[in-house]
């Protein structure tokens, strides 16, 4: 790979047949409506029937012969885990000759106008089970899962994979570098019916980008990831995505962030990306450091809207409120995913997502009805993989010194940030015991609660933020991006 020692396992293919190509979803459909109401009345009505990873989407089925990039993948790699389904590989070129007729597909979930960024150590099974209790429609992601973990833990792989099926929709995202463990770890989830496989090609951290040779710095090989991307979508009916930055060390121009989109997308069915618009530093600073060092550029990924049309683009990186989602998606965004602030204010951010971004109407819920609900969860999942995990302490996020379950409750009742707020409930939850189950602990904390906090229902948001942030962008938008076959291609017609 240009640009980094790690060595990879590539396998090239070449095309003997025609082969099926699926499309992003079809937005045209969604600008006929009326408003974001309209939507949800058609998911009220039930006409929803497919699991996806949009409102609805544009099946197509073209025959092609793609006239270069001959690769060959051996059918190991392209198999489902059906016997009796056909063995297909996705390819896409972007000057494609599109099959007449086409069928529309309508889905069972709403688009993923907002989603909660994969987070490691943050979005599991505890936290998505609390965030579906909140929100209903905002789309959930796993925390990264090696590819590798997936496939040495065949045996074991509830403690991964499982989720409730509230939980939907929710997208498993992987990690690696290494076809084979990619195909069948992808085709190991299967059995538990994710809404769609997003491969991570953003994670800075030293442990995943460095020692482990994947996750940023996939973005310096597109080649592969288009590869990587091809041999997940042939091993799953689900819909695919890539997370990734805007760009790595000084690699970090407009024009290779394009490239990168360019070649993934026009070698592989990946029709969305996640960017967050910060690039990576892998000189060894922290995940944390790289959060904050490098600077955001939101122009970057407003000026992939422009010159990618035809794909779907979902921003994230420093987006704290409903008002800054809200502001995004004004000036065009796809769709938002948030991180941390979807975590540290769970109840003021997904608590107003429905609401806010989606047009239902206030559901009534309160931080009690959460408490009692995820009471019963987590009564019935301490121990169940043994070696007391999950514990107490991992059900509360107490080893985070965040918990999530009663920060905002924390905020709006004793004052203060998360880190220093104090009180007795906060005192009940530092002070544990091993032998306590997580009723009597929520008990016991909610007596330390008045009630006219516990049942106040959720109230929209009053943020200040300016509605500008993301317009101030717009202004400073790079150069239209051309891909370098259709500048070769131009030389020629004017030579």
């Amino acid at each position: 790979m240009r640009g980094s020692s790690c060595n990879y396992k590539k396998i090239r293919f070449k095309f003997t047949s025609a082969f099926e190509v699926t499309f992003a979803a079809n937005r045209s459909l969604r600008r006929g409506l009326n408003s974001t109401t309209d939507l949800l009345h058609v998911h009220e009505r039930g006409m929803m029937k497919s699991a996806g990873h949009a409102l609805l989407s544009s099946f197509t089925p073209p025959y092609i012969f793609p006239k270069n990039n001959y690769r060959r993948f051996p059918p190991n790699l392209l198999c489902g885990t059906s016997s009796s389904k056909s063995r297909k590989l996705y390819a896409y070129q972007q000057n494609h000759h599109s099959h007449p007729k086409s069928s529309m597909v309508v889905e069972q979930y709403l688009p993923p106008w907002f989603s909660v960024a994969p987070m490691m150590e943050w979005t599991d099974n505890h936290y998505r089970t609390m965030a579906r209790l909140v929100t209903k429609h905002a789309w959930l992601y796993t925390e990264m899962l090696a590819a590798e973990t997936i496939v040495y833990q065949e045996k074991n792989l509830d403690r991964f994979l499982a989720f409730s099926p509230e939980q939907h929709p929710i997208v498993l995202q992987i990690g690696g570098n290494n076809l084979e463990n990619l195909a069948k770890a992808t085709r190991l989830a299967n059995r538990y019916g994710y809404d769609e496989i997003n491969l991570n090609c953003g994670c800075p951290s030293p442990k995943v980008a460095g020692h482990g040779c994947f996750g940023v710095r996939l973005m310096l090989d597109p080649k592969f990831v288009a590869e990587a991307m091809c041999v997940i979508a042939a091993n799953t009916d689900a819909p695919v995505s890539v997370k990734c930055r805007i760009g790595v060390d000084d690699h970090d121009s407009y024009e290779q962030l394009c490239d990168f989109i360019y070649k993934v997308s026009s070698q592989s069915p990946t029709r969305h990306f996640i960017i967050h618009s910060r690039k990576a530093l892998l000189n060894g600073i922290s995940p944390a450091d790289n959060r904050k060092i490098p600077p955001l550029k939101y122009e970057y990924f407003y000026a992939l809207l422009r010159d990618f049309p035809d794909l779907r683009f979902t921003i994230n990186g420093g987006i704290n409120s409903i008002d800054e989602v809200r502001a995004a998606q004004q000036e065009g965004a796809h769709g938002v995913m948030v991180g941390r602030a979807a975590y540290h204010n769970s109840w003021s951010m997904l608590g107003n997502v429905d609401t806010e971004i989606y047009g239902a109407p206030p559901s009534g819920v309160t931080r009690r009805q959460v408490l009692e609900k995820y009471q019963v969860y987590a009564d019935s999942v301490i121990g169940m993989y043994g070696n007391s995990k999950p514990s107490l302490r991992d059900l509360v996020k107490v080893k985070k010194k965040y918990y999530f379950l009663l920060s905002d409750l924390y905020m709006d009742y004793f004052g203060g940030s998360q880190e220093t707020v104090c009180g007795s409930a906060m005192r009940i939850l530092l002070s544990i015991n091993a032998r306590q189950t997580f009723k009597s602990l929520m008990e016991e904390t909610i007596m330390a609660i008045p009630d006219s906090v516990l049942d106040s229902p959720i109230v929209a948001s009053s943020s200040t933020t300016r509605v500008d942030k993301f317009l101030d962008s717009k202004n400073f938008l790079p150069l239209p991006y051309t891909p370098k076959e259709q500048e070769q291609e131009q030389e020629l017609l004017y030579a």
